[in-house]
């Protein structure tokens, strides 16, 4: 009786719902990040596709490299993909405010290998951010 109840009881047990895990940006999509500090928002919500060093990653998506990236030089283009996404990269508008963009476009420009780039401040990311849609009648 035994063997027969515990393979049905693991099989529920993998079936039942759990929380999310915000270690990817998928799972932290649902709800607000509440970390300011950009290595810290990076390896909470980037780093499960663009990888720890950067690199990024090729499997069931492609996860473009971060590191050594020259299309960071320009600082409106990783605001804008942060903040809308684009492709496969889902957009974080809602979930991280100015300044954790900011923190976290600053940190990705200054690591990995990227030059030493100046920092992005809260009103450049707001300067970008898209007005929230409102409800006319």
């Amino acid at each position: 009786m035994m063997r027969l109840f515990l393979p049905a009881a693991l099989a529920l047990l993998t079936l039942s719902p759990r929380p999310a895990c915000a270690d990817a940006a998928s799972a932290a999509a649902a709800s607000s990040v509440k970390i300011d500090d950009g290595a810290a928002i990076y390896r909470h919500v980037c780093q499960g596709c663009h990888m720890t060093d950067g690199r990024g990653a090729i499997g069931a998506a492609a996860y473009p490299a971060l590191a050594r990236n020259s299309k960071l030089g320009e600082a409106d283009y990783p605001i804008t993909m942060v903040l809308n996404g684009h492709g496969d990269m889902p957009w974080f508008a809602a979930m991280l405010n100015d300044s954790q963009i900011a923190a976290v476009v600053t940190y990705i420009r200054t690591h990995f290998g990227n030059d030493d780039k100046p920092p992005i401040s809260p009103a450049d990311v707001a300067a970008l951010r898209r007005p929230s849609p409102t409800m006319e009648h």
